[in-house]
């Protein structure tokens, strides 16, 4: 690591580009960078062997242990007052510490990866949710098609807790890109004949999550080897798109184990 270097301007060109990043959930797109905020987060991506670029960290975290050893981890780290370390967060409290990152493209499809599919999901504490979801129960993909929240957006990545950093994320996917997946597809429909815990499903497998208001496209729908109806005997319409995708991927869990 290289010489903690202390920051006073606000018009610092790193900090410039951290506000930009913080400003716009689709800036790390064209800046090729991401901006993570937060002790949690930071310590979730080294845990899975990330090497961050730069810590950025306030004065009065620097002096706290815990705190600096996760800043040191980086390659370079910038010592900032607390007033510039709040103009680089959209939080009420702004996080004492965050790790600027690499990002190079919308990634790869696995082709046998168990997967999640985001058909235009628009809330970004949804699309976070249900990738901590995939993550818990042992998905390790999911394909966001275009339309779908920016997937490392700052509230998506708060709302997903870390495990972004455990998942292979690939957005902007256009739906000819999901031919690369040679896994069933699956599907949830109120009117489908079969309840989900009906029936066996398929390991590995996709599970299409669609928009909160529009559902599942057609295209997509017929893509689905299975679609399937999640029992509601309270009678509600619809469940939230995360808490269906949490009942989904549970249900494959529960069967594979």
């Amino acid at each position: 690591m290289a010489e903690p270097k202390a920051i006073t301007s606000r018009d610092n060109p790193l900090l410039v580009k951290l506000r930009k990043l913080a400003a716009e959930p689709a800036a790390y797109r064209k800046l090729g960078q991401l901006w993570v905020e937060g002790d949690h987060l930071c310590a979730a991506y080294l845990k899975r062997g990330g090497k961050p670029a730069q810590a950025v960290i306030t004065e009065a975290a620097w002096e706290q242990p815990a705190l600096r050893a996760l800043a040191t981890a980086a390659d370079a780290v910038a010592i900032v007052p607390a007033a510039l370390m709040a103009g680089l967060s959209t939080l009420e409290s702004p996080a004492p510490i965050g790790f600027v990152l690499p990002w190079s493209d919308k990634g790869t499809v696995q082709s046998h990866a168990p997967t999640v599919i985001l058909d235009r999901l628009q809330d970004a504490g949804n699309v976070g949710t249900v990738l901590r979801t995939a993550a818990a129960f042992g998905f390790t993909q999911c394909l966001a098609l275009t339309g779908t929240a920016a997937l490392w957006s700052g509230k998506v990545l708060r709302a997903g807790m870390g495990a972004h950093f455990g998942l292979n994320l690939v957005e902007q996917v256009a739906e000819a890109d999901l031919d690369a997946l040679r896994l069933p597809l699956l599907g949830t429909s109120s009117h489908a004949a079969q309840a989900l815990h009906e029936v066996d499903l398929p390991w590995p497998c996709a599970w299409v999550m669609g928009h909160e208001g529009q559902g599942v496209s057609a295209a997509l729908h017929g893509r689905c080897s299975l679609t399937l109806r999640i029992a509601q005997p309270g009678g509600e319409e619809s469940l939230n798109v995360a808490a269906a995708a949490a009942v989904c991927l549970y249900e494959s869990t529960r069967q594979r184990l």
